[in-house]
């Protein structure tokens, strides 16, 4: 098995304010870079092999915490298309009913324009898979998208309702990867913050 860590970008003004971002490139917001300034990677992790999605907001997060990584467009966001921007709120007074149908949905939800999570899962699953036959501890700086995909593949999970484990995002989130590709759970929520640096 091998191992594979996930951290999740620090926040955005459009995090902020519960707006979809998807792959609009929007970056960290000062309240978001200094969150991040007090995040250090866990020796554990240091000298895995290191990616991060080809987004702003995760390359500014992956130097915050001093990691040269190769980007890999594999691990961007969801497209939400003619969704991205907006709040829920605003998507409710735009289409009514029918967002409260889509996200029923789950894996299959599908926004005007844009990527399913199904779509997601399976972009991620064949990365993941190749992580897998590497052998090589692997750590990636991305989006919470792109680990909820991870955590619905090791679970099952069809991103109906709340997810199976409660997910602080200011942390890792250990997986393993089979050479197979099959996903399990290691441990989730290993704290970034008040480590030594």
């Amino acid at each position: 098995m091998t191992p594979l860590a996930l951290i999740r970008h620090g926040p955005t003004g459009w995090n902020q304010e519960k707006r979809l971002q998807g792959h609009a490139d929007r970056p960290l917001s000062p309240e978001g870079e200094e969150k991040v300034a007090g995040w250090s990677v866990p020796v554990e992790f240091r000298e895995y092999k290191w990616f991060v999605s080809p987004l702003t907001r995760a390359q500014q997060t992956a130097a915050a915490l001093q990691l040269a990584p190769e980007t890999e467009p594999a691990i961007i966001e969801m497209d939400w298309g003619a969704w991205e921007g907006h709040t829920i709120d605003e998507l409710r007074e735009t289409y009514g009913d029918e967002i409260r149908r889509r996200t029923e949905m789950g894996l299959d939800l599908r926004p005007h324009d844009g990527e399913s999570p199904r779509d997601v899962r399976d972009r991620v699953g064949k990365w993941a898979a190749r992580i897998g036959r590497t052998g090589q501890p692997t750590g990636a700086v991305a989006h919470q998208g792109i680990i909820r995909a991870l955590l619905s593949l090791a679970t099952g999970w069809e991103m109906v309702g709340n997810p199976p484990h409660k997910m602080d995002w200011a942390s890792v989130h250990l997986f393993e990867i089979a050479a197979d590709g099959a996903v399990c759970i290691s441990r989730l929520n290993i704290s970034l913050e008040n480590k030594l640096k």
